[in-house]
């Protein structure tokens, strides 16, 4: 195992201090729901694509069956956001095998070319059903073996969840848990979650502090941060070991808003923080994607690498020597 994989798989084994439960959106990033609109929706309600997909990460060291499970998957009820009338259909597809992850498709934040890559392993369409309208639906089991081994991601194996809306145009607000357990959530030890597009919805009170942990590896000199229909709700903030409060560019209504950022040495291997200081535009839904100076999308875990980042204070201190003569 090279270096930079070593230390990967280290801060992997780190993460469990810092986040309880393995839910998706996790509890730390302080996010209700995953959303995806069905496929006739406008972009302005938030969704630029229709499409959401995740990652899961499972150490080799775990071998027993594992298990997907969905809250509130159908499109319907209390939860998710209507348009009109009850009109739309969400699919879930659950990829292993060869090209899960490692198809350059796959890693990309638009759901263009191969990203259905990988062996299908489960697939459902959920609608307006009460029966599982606020309640959990759980696929599998899997094995962890059907997974893929990607070389660039250390010690594990690799399943993709991909949501789609296919029809109509209401928002499907969800989460996810990846289990141990069938019918409770019982979190897989050592396992993680990230996607390279992140779509979701913010708390509804104003002053709540959204978290999403990007992580930046050893080669990362600059990153150019993406956000898309923030309805200049608030404030991005971002910080790592050397940022504190380091502002970002944020974006109006059906509108994409960019910047681009340094990464120095010091942040490099290493997760940096993005903080989203609501004022309280209810409903509101936006969606953040990274690229690297190569163009390469960055991933956002569900539990940071390592934990949230702790801006190293730096004071500077003049001494002065009183002359005697």
């Amino acid at each position: 195992m090279n270096k930079v994989k070593t230390i990967l798989f280290t801060l992997l084994i780190l993460v469990g201090s810092f986040a309880s439960g393995q839910r998706i959106p996790n509890e730390i990033e302080n996010i209700d729901y995953l959303v995806t609109f069905g496929n006739e929706a406008p972009a302005s309600w938030g969704d630029d694509d229709h499409v959401q997909v995740f990652f899961f990460l499972i150490p080799d060291e775990f071998t027993e069956p594992i298990y997907l499970r969905v809250f509130d998957p159908d499109v319907g009820g209390e939860i998710d956001e209507i348009k009109g009338e009850w009109n739309s259909a969400h699919r879930i597809s659950i990829y292993g095998g060869q090209g899960a992850h490692s198809n350059k498709d796959a890693k990309k934040v638009d759901p263009v070319g191969e990203y259905k890559s990988g062996n299908l392993l489960a697939s459902k369409v959920f609608k307006d059903n009460p029966e599982f309208d606020g309640k959990w639906f759980t696929f599998g089991p899997f094995n962890p073996i059907e997974g893929e081994s990607d070389p660039t991601l250390p010690n594990g194996r690799i399943f993709k969840v991909i949501m789609e809306g296919v029809k109509g145009d209401d928002g499907n607000l969800y989460q996810y848990f990846l289990s141990a357990d069938p019918d409770v959530n019982e979190e897989v030890e050592g396992s993680n979650a990230f996607t390279y597009e992140y779509s979701f919805r913010l708390p509804v009170a104003s002053g709540e502090i959204s978290h999403i942990y990007p992580f930046v590896d050893k080669n990362v000199i600059s990153i150019t941060q993406h956000n898309f229909d923030f309805d200049y709700d608030g404030e991005l903030v971002l910080y790592s070991v050397v940022k504190n409060r380091h502002k970002i560019k944020k974006s109006g209504d059906l509108k994409w808003a960019s910047s681009v950022h340094e990464i120095t040495p010091e942040e490099q291997n290493s997760t940096i923080e993005i903080q989203i200081i609501k004022q309280g535009k209810p409903n509101n839904n936006m969606v953040f994607f990274l690229r690297n100076q190569y163009e390469e999308a960055i991933r956002f875990y569900g539990i940071p690498i390592g934990g949230p980042p702790r801006y190293k204070y730096v004071v500077n201190l003049k001494y002065y020597q009183k002359d005697d003569n």
